[in-house]
């Protein structure tokens, strides 16, 4: 795939959000009312960068290595990556980032539309550039600086013919549905770490599949970097925040409410699973007490609790992965059948080491996540999950490295 000749940004863009004051001043998207961009929040109070008022746009790497001259060496510095388009999801990373370097430290965002992890028939064209409306937010938020680079400040010369490799991880899930996706992810996060120099980056777990990549190829490559995994942000109705919520009609909306609730029946499912078994398992005999005591109401005609003292008995045999697949899988499947319809993609129970399957009898972390197309946009989430005793070699999604 050959790199697009224009910018993420238009230069009127660029120009109009530097020829003013890039803080209070700063306005939205033509013809787009404050109530048009998703996850803003205007009750929120804009924590705002300390030592920077107001925020900087820069377009090339010189501008940022003299914006963090400026700056001084007092605190710790982070990035936040992300490709536009921002919602209260960035926000959250923003703040995040900010309270992690401290009032001191220097916040940095990039502001890139990346071509080389769109596919063929992918959305790089469609994707929102809303750049006066980002630094609004990434100023609110608490950035010192917006890293707004071109295509051939990126990549001068054209496509880069030397990339990283996501490996086997790389090819599974969003891998699979989206071939070369992950290469060109991490070929753009690693010059973006060694353009902004960060002892902290900071990424979305919503995004899960890429921040274990991320994690993978700090540690494989050794950057210098603490990568900081960040809580998925949701909407009140319980949907993930992305820049392509944007696309949905109310309709479609509505249809794609099914990924968070599937998410959501599977850890219900554990949840009421890992309760029975931990009743089984404090009673003194364990399951054969269970046992006996069901089969003694039975015969005494106690059929609801006859039926309870089973499950209880059962824990062990009847959960565990499995289960949460189907439940999840339920709701997915009820969605398929809506209007419009839900398309499938995958569901997928996961390690979050290598993001393969896991088996039935799994002890300790995994992910459940989904990947589903509602209409023309495609969507993904995920939510961790824990059986039995989480796994001491096994962080979180949200740990650092």
């Amino acid at each position: 795939m050959s790199l697009p000749a224009r910018e993420p940004a238009s230069t009127r863009e660029r120009s109009s959000a530097t020829d003013r004051n890039p803080g209070r001043g700063l306005g939205q998207d033509p013809g787009q009312s404050p109530g048009q961009d998703p996850g803003r929040n205007p009750d929120r109070a804009p924590a705002r960068s300390p030592r920077h008022e107001p925020a900087v746009l820069v377009p090339t790497a010189r501008d940022l290595r003299d914006a963090v001259a400026r700056h001084g060496t007092p605190g710790r510095n982070a990035v936040v990556m992300t490709m536009g388009a921002l919602h209260e999801g960035h926000a959250t990373l923003i703040r995040a980032a900010r309270a992690r370097v401290g009032a001191d430290g220097f916040v940095v965002v990039t502001v890139f539309v990346n071509p080389l992890q769109f596919g063929a028939g992918e959305d790089l064209d469609r994707y929102p550039r809303t750049l006066d409306a980002d630094l609004e937010l990434a100023f609110d938020a608490g950035a010192s600086v917006v890293f707004a680079p071109s295509a051939d400040e990126v990549y001068p010369g054209g496509e880069p013919q030397v990339r990283i490799t996501a490996g086997p991880m790389g090819e599974r899930l969003e891998g699979a549905s989206r071939p070369g996706h992950f290469d060109g992810m991490l070929t753009v996060v690693a010059k973006l770490l060694h353009l902004t120099a960060p002892d902290l980056a900071l990424f979305g777990q919503k995004d899960a599949q890429q921040l274990a990549l991320i994690r993978r190829m700090v540690r494989d490559l050794n950057f210098p970097v603490e990568v900081v995994g960040v809580e998925t942000v949701r909407e009140d109705d319980g949907l993930a925040l992305s820049s392509r919520n944007r696309y949905l009609s109310a309709g479609e909306r509505r249809t794609a409410l099914a990924l968070s609730r599937a998410l959501f029946a599977g850890r219900e499912r554990l949840a009421a699973q890992e309760a029975l078994r931990a009743r089984a398992d404090a009673l003194p005999n364990g399951r054969d007490r269970a046992e006996n005591r069901a089969e003694a109401l039975s015969r005494l005609g106690e059929a609801r609790a006859a039926a309870d003292a089973h499950a209880v008995a059962q824990a062990a045999e009847c959960g565990g992965p499995g289960a949460v697949r189907a439940a999840a899988r339920a709701i997915l499947d009820e969605a398929a059948g809506a209007e419009p319809p839900l398309t499938l993609d995958y569901l997928a129970l996961v390690d979050p080491a290598d993001f393969t399957e896991v088996a039935d009898d799994h002890d300790g972390d995994a992910v459940l996540a989904v990947a589903a197309r509602v209409g023309t946009t495609r969507l993904i989430d995920n939510i961790p999950l824990s059986f039995g005793p989480p796994s001491p070699e096994t962080p979180t999604l949200g740990a650092t490295k």
